[in-house]
């Protein structure tokens, strides 16, 4: 199949709805080979089936695609190793992981538990690093062995890691987690002709489909802004050979509408060359934050 992505080989993680899925099908069509990764868990993150990874395994085949599927956990650090084994024997080589499952369980802070807390912080944050090591250390080993590796790596923030989302305190957590993450992967992987970008997208999904029902309701007619397959062509885009210009870089898509985050910049300032006193920083912290531009509301407040 030719294609952007003709040759490529991609695991896409959490791969069997929603995003993951769009994203794999969208990396098929355009020739890329695929790893469809996904345990087939409920939305809580309990369960498992194969059906999922199966189902769009057959879709791509059915399409003229290359397509296997994978039960791994992600974050199982052993089973992430196996994932990339998976990819390497199966098709050769892999060339970009696209680092998308997640589960969900808000909760207001007063009433979250440990086992929530954990469980959210296990699957997005511990499951982008687990993946990005083992890929990492593939990658390493392909360079030194002088063989030529052109990669990349795109994860899966949210705008609740840019701006915070009220009740999903743990979810805005991992999601934060995962754009230092990628700002650090994108800086250490440089070395090795390996990109690290991060997505922010919007769409219907299972998770926010409960979260936000009416902003994800499916419209009656028109352009379906939240339509997930809208968020694939950049995901695919980043994929591709065409990016190899672009790492450490966070994108915000929904619909047709792509965002660069400017993230955490230096503001206004003030130094005065020695150590300051409580009693003085009454005048001149809320001068500092006059000269500053507000802050986005958080989601939900």
């Amino acid at each position: 199949m030719s294609g952007v992505c003709a040759g490529r080989v991609v695991v896409v993680t959490g791969a069997g709805r929603g995003l993951g899925r769009a994203h794999a099908l969208a990396f098929a069509a355009e020739g890329a080979r695929v790893v469809v990764n996904d345990v087939g868990a409920a939305l809580d993150g309990s369960g498992g089936s194969g059906g999922p990874a199966g189902d769009v395994v057959e879709e791509i085949r059915a399409a003229g695609g290359e397509a296997v599927a994978d039960g791994e956990d992600v974050a199982d650090w052993g089973g992430a190793g196996r994932l990339v084994a998976h990819a390497v024997e199966e098709f050769g080589r892999l060339d970009v992981l696209v680092n998308n499952a997640g589960i969900l369980r808000d909760r207001m802070l007063v009433s979250l538990d440990e086992a929530e807390w954990d469980a959210v912080l296990r699957v997005h944050l511990k499951g982008h690093a687990a993946l990005l090591h083992h890929a990492a250390a593939y990658w390493r080993a392909q360079v030194k062995a002088g063989r030529p590796v052109d990669a990349r790596v795109i994860n899966t923030s949210s705008g609740a890691g840019l701006l915070g989302s009220v009740g999903q305190g743990s979810y805005s957590t991992a999601k934060a987690g995962i754009l230092g993450l990628t700002l650090v992967a994108a800086a250490e992987l440089a070395r090795y002709r390996v990109t690290v970008n991060a997505i922010a997208p919007a769409a219907r999904t299972r998770m926010t489909e409960a979260a936000f029902a009416e902003a994800m309701a499916v419209p009656d007619g028109g352009f379906d802004a939240m339509a997930p397959e809208n968020v694939s062509p950049l995901v695919v885009w980043l994929g591709s050979a065409e990016s190899a210009e672009v790492t450490g870089r966070v994108f915000e898509v929904d619909g047709g509408r792509i965002v660069v985050a400017d993230g955490w910049r230096p503001g206004p300032s003030v130094d005065q060359g020695r150590r300051w006193s409580p009693g003085e920083l009454g005048a001149v912290v809320p001068e500092l934050l006059a000269k500053a531009a507000p802050p986005e509301p958080v989601y939900g407040s």
